[in-house]
């Protein structure tokens, strides 16, 4: 039997390597990147009780973790990810009816739907979705993929430096991160909320250092040995310092290193109507692997009941 508790951050390293063993047994129809754990665990729900809204599933008897679920991200969201073993199991329909509820429970009274999304290729999740009274509204994710062969150069305009960053420098990636995406984030929360979290690792995110000593453009790579597997997300650039070839530079320095460490292949996601970020990345060699769909379900349902 599984049975959800609130997740600690010691879970976060046991979660990533669950997940990357599932991934190299079942392949990525059903998994993001292990750094999408983080990400969208710190990042996403950065200022919220995430003991509320993240949950990890394990195996009452051996403790086996089963499955993860997040909710409320972007304030409408959750994402849902189980075993192998689970999938299509009334246990992972159980999983995704919980993180709906969840998620239900804490969105604002303006919104109307509780929102998820899966990949194209997973019809599984897709029919477990629509027995729960979720339909498909959009595609929601461009899935963009290369080889970490033939790496892209790229030109570093005079005076900024491209480097990776240090726990000295959440002050100005706060700044860069709020200049580029519109978030709310404060030095000392970057610091304390994101760069000093399990399975975030400052070394990994690459920085464009302008002269006058802001942050110019940013992105982290995350890192999944056992498939081999890198992974970006974010991706941003100081609304100051656009065009300019910054993003580019930083996403290339992180190639290089994610190359040296022995990586094969590389990801990044985009919503599939961000058209600025999908030449970004088809000038970098990324093409297209394939699209996540979004599915939604008005938060007035019960799907509990179901």
């Amino acid at each position: 039997m599984i049975r959800p508790r609130p997740f600690l951050d010691s879970d976060m390293p046991l979660l990533q390597e669950a997940v990357a063993e599932w991934i190299a047994t079942a392949g990525r129809d059903a998994y993001d990147h292990v750094g999408e754990l983080p990400h969208r665990v710190y990042d996403n729900l950065r200022g919220l009780p995430v003991g509320d809204l993240v949950h990890v599933w394990e195996d009452e008897h051996d403790g086996r973790i089963g499955g993860v679920t997040i909710g409320l991200r972007f304030g409408a969201a959750f994402d849902a990810f189980c075993a192998p073993e689970l999938r299509g199991t009334d246990t992972e329909r159980v999983m995704l009816a919980f993180a709906a509820d969840t998620t239900t429970r804490h969105m604002a009274d303006d919104e109307e739907y509780v929102l998820t999304d899966l990949f194209e290729t997973d019809t599984v999740r897709g029919r477990l979705l629509n027995e729960l009274g979720f339909t498909r509204f959009r595609v929601w994710d461009d899935v963009n993929t290369r080889d970490l062969t033939d790496l892209p150069s790229a030109e570093v305009p005079e005076g900024f430096t491209v480097r990776a960053a240090t726990l000295d420098d959440a002050e100005a990636l706060a700044d860069a991160r709020n200049a580029s995406f519109g978030s709310d984030w404060t030095g000392a929360a970057y610091r304390d909320g994101m760069m000093t979290r399990p399975g975030y690792d400052p070394a990994r995110e690459i920085v464009a250092e302008a002269p006058d000593g802001r942050i110019g453009a940013y992105t982290v790579h995350w890192v999944d040995t056992r498939n081999g597997l890198g992974h970006f997300e974010p991706v941003g650039t100081h609304e100051a310092f656009r065009r300019l070839g910054l993003a580019r530079a930083v996403m290339a320095e992180s190639m290089r290193r994610m190359a040296e460490l022995g990586l094969r292949r590389v990801t990044v996601n985009h919503d599939a109507e961000n058209l600025a970020a999908a030449r970004l990345y088809g000038s970098l060699g990324f093409t297209l692997e394939c699209r996540t769909h979004g599915y939604r379900r008005a938060k007035a349902q019960d799907s509990m009941s179901r």
